[in-house]
């Protein structure tokens, strides 16, 4: 019986005692699992008609994509309990009421079925959520400062940007293609494979834009174009441009007041949202004018914003204990083939 006890001790000893992992976990953030049926919920989401038109390979590819993202929000959603800046009931409640609000009851349920989501799992998302928003905004938002210094230094290095030839607009874009372009990134590492993913992936950007996400944030992570990393800013273009684009194109655009997000446009390069940020008017628009020291400003705040949250997700990796064992199992069926 010593024996057997002097034995288990060394047991313990070398494997520290590990007990098996669920089968039911696809990874852990600081030991708390997430689950293959959050994953499988995600997928359903994002992706709804993926099994069936793309290779097993593929698939595979999109839920490795899918756990990296939830093992992201996972390790936010631990820093905000950290900081005590969970959402509360009202908070949740009321971001709740603003989504349903366009909708009918039908439509609303409707909706949500197509989601795969019932209305706790809607606000369990919207609190995980808005606890993040908090996050980011104590974290990182708290902490930039734009001086009139900074202001005036842009200005004057980007002078020739502000003497307008013609009337033009700002916009900004998400775009989500059917065919993943290897030339282009973002930070979720996000591409559709297929038409129907494609219009998956916008409807749920949509969805999130009515939640109240922030368009740039958005556009940095999901956006499938070379501005994706500047928050989807194209900025400013002349009106007569939209000469050349889809009149339907065309007409929304002229049509919108700045700081609105057209409808879902299909396109032939794929589906994307636009956002007119704002008009100006031909001409050499001078410093002293408020609206080009706030829009400035923006734009210095967006670039500090992007840099800081990449540089705190990286971070908040590298102090983190992460385990994909879906990722260990991918590798684990190569080498048995």
């Amino acid at each position: 019986m010593r024996s057997l006890l002097a034995g288990c001790a060394i047991f313990v000893v070398f494997t520290g005692c590990e007990k098996p992992v669920s089968k039911d976990v696809a990874a852990s953030v600081n030991g708390r699992a997430v689950t293959f049926a959050t994953l499988d919920r995600a997928m359903a989401t994002q992706f709804p008609n993926a099994s069936g038109k793309v290779t097993a390979d593929q698939t595979t590819q999109l839920r490795l994509e899918a756990l990296r993202a939830l093992i992201d929000d996972e390790i936010m959603l631990q820093r905000a309990e950290k900081e005590g800046l969970l959402a509360s009931d009202a908070e949740v409640d009321a971001r709740f009421n603003e989504i349903k609000a366009p909708y009918t009851q039908e439509d609303f349920q409707k909706h949500l079925k197509q989601l795969r989501m019932g209305v706790p799992d809607l606000k369990t998302q919207i609190r995980r959520q808005l606890s993040v928003e908090k996050l980011f905004a104590k974290e990182i938002g708290s902490h930039i400062t734009i001086s009139d210094a900074e202001v005036t230094a842009f200005y004057n290095a980007n002078r020739a940007n502000f003497n307008l030839a013609e009337n033009k607009i700002r916009l900004a874009q998400i775009l989500v293609t059917p065919g993943p372009d290897p030339n282009v990134s973002n930070l979720k590492n996000s591409k559709a494979q297929t038409d129907k993913e494609a219009l998956s992936k916008i409807q749920m950007i949509e969805l999130r834009l009515r939640q109240g996400d922030d368009f740039s944030t958005l556009a940095q992570n999901y956006s499938e174009d070379q501005w994706a990393a500047n928050g989807g800013d194209i900025g400013f273009v002349p009106e007569s441009t939209l000469d050349r684009a889809n009149p339907e194109l065309r007409k929304l655009v002229l049509n919108m007041t700045p700081g609105q997000v057209s409808p879902i446009i299909h396109t032939s390069e794929g589906y994307r949202l636009i956002k007119l940020i704002s008009r100006e008017m031909a001409g050499q628009r001078q410093l002293s004018d408020p609206r080009v020291q706030e829009e400035i400003r923006q734009e210095l705040f967006q670039g500090k914003q992007q840099m800081l949250r990449s540089a705190f997700y990286e971070v908040a990796r590298s102090e983190a204990k992460i385990v994909n064992y879906y990722a260990k199992s991918v590798l684990e069926s190569r080498d048995k083939k």
